[in-house]
């Protein structure tokens, strides 16, 4: 794999987490919000791509965590909304 599409991998994945910070640090976003939650995801899930092209083997931990965390919330918050409480 090229460096110039790792490279891109790695700014599209930075650009994502740190937009969903601003956003949820601006109130703009909940940090439980679907949008919040797909942005970290892609972001991370992204860097972890990276890290894995790279071998850098603690940053790819960290990035998979993340990406996990984000991913159960999203699956989470959704079976939440598919079975509303009475």
């Amino acid at each position: 794999m090229s460096d110039v599409f790792s490279e891109i991998l790695a700014y599209v994945g930075m650009a994502s987490i740190l937009l969903a910070f601003l956003l949820e640090t601006r109130d703009t976003l909940s940090s439980k919000s679907l949008a919040y939650l797909l942005l970290m995801a892609f972001g991370s899930g992204l860097l972890a791509v990276r890290a894995f092209l790279i071998s850098e083997w603690a940053f790819f931990i960290l990035e998979i965590v993340w990406c996990g965390a984000a991913v159960i919330a999203l699956i989470s918050t959704r079976n939440v909304d598919n079975h509303p409480s009475s």
